[in-house]
Parts: C-alpha cells; structure tokens; sequence
C-alpha cells in the first residue's frame, strides 16, 4: 500500500486485511521504515528531526537495509508458510522518496533495492492517490511531525507526481486509486483488483 502521507493508507490495510482473514487467510502487516527490532530502530534514526544534516545517499542505504532485515526476518518466512503480506509502503516509497524527490534517481533507488529485495517483489501495489496539499492538510492535526513529514510542498509534491510516473511506467502492477473517494468505496475497488488478481482464474 502506497501514497503520499495522509492518503489513508492505515485505514485501506485495516480493511482489506479483514477481508482477506474472511478468505480464510493469516495476514501479516508489515510497515516500512520498520516492522523488525532492528528496522525499528533505523526508522528513529531515519526520522529523527534532529538529524537534518543526513545525506540522501545515507538515507536511501538506511531504507535499504531496513527493507532487508524486513525481507529476510518477516516476509520471507510468511509467505514460505502460504500467507498474505500487506506492506505498509515498499520499495515504491523509495523510488519516489529518494528516488525523484531527493533527485537520486529511480534507476539508483531500484538498483541499490535489489539487494535488499533479493527475489521478492509485490504483486500488486495499490497506489493512494492524493494532492500533496491534502495530505499535508489531514497531518495538520497530528501533534509531532517526522523529519520527512516537515520537508517543504515543493518536495511532497514531487513525491505524488513521482508516485504517479511509476503508475504509468508500471500499470500491469501498480493501481491508482483517488484517495479523496469515500473509504468503503476504495476497500472496494481494492477488493475488485485483489479478486481479478488472486482469485479469478
């Protein structure tokens, strides 16, 4: 599940997790930066407003190696034990991120990645499209932003329209879905792609 902060990511994974466990499935959640005692704790250094002074390079390794530890340590062995993994942001995150928002390139991003990945890629992405000026205006009302949530509109923007160019390069398994629908009709047209992609046939 991908987006733009505040597109309602958390909310759609709640969901669709709930749909798939009355499918029959174990669902395990993943959330990136994250989901490991290690990724945890990369995710505070990542996200630490004190460190201001990071490099995009040192950021984009710091995704990397936090994204392995969560392959390696959680996704790996649930889907080796036939169950669904929903991911909480991917390596899309970075492309985007790192990739076109702090100008490293998504070819860099996805390079570096691949290490990280090893053999697993998703098999679908579901895309939270969203206006970065609304996304930044439902965090309003949070109390403590992270060192990326306070990066300027000119960078957010740049990371929706990123979003936005993987879609397009990649629509065989990135979905675009209007984030300003009302909630149960995006789990709907979720549930639509999970069904023809899964499912069916």
């Amino acid at each position: 599940m991908e987006g733009p902060d505040g597109s309602g990511k958390t909310t759609q994974i709640d969901l669709l997790k709930r749909y798939l466990e009355s499918k029959g499935y174990d669902i395990v959640i993943a959330r990136e930066p994250g989901g490991t005692a290690i990724g945890e704790v990369i995710r505070k250094i990542i996200l630490n407003t004190e460190y201001q002074e990071m490099s995009y390079m040192t950021e984009l390794l710091l995704y990397a190696a936090a994204r392995a530890q969560l392959v390696n340590q959680v996704i790996k062995p649930a889907l080796l034990e036939r169950k669904a993994v929903i991911c909480d942001r991917f390596v899309e995150s970075s492309a985007v991120y790192q990739g076109i928002g702090r100008g490293l390139g998504v070819d860099t991003v996805y390079e570096v990645n691949n290490y990280a990945l090893g053999d697993v890629t998703p098999k679908l992405t579901i895309f939270m499209d969203l206006e970065a000026e609304e996304g930044i205006k439902r965090k309003e009302n949070q109390t403590e932003l992270d060192r990326m949530e306070l990066e300027d509109l000119y960078f957010h923007k740049r990371v929706v329209e990123g979003y936005r160019k993987l879609a397009a390069l990649y629509p065989e398994r990135i979905v675009s879905l209007d984030a300003t629908l009302p909630i149960e009709t995006i789990h709907s047209m979720i549930v639509e792609e999970v069904e023809k992609r899964f499912f069916k046939g």
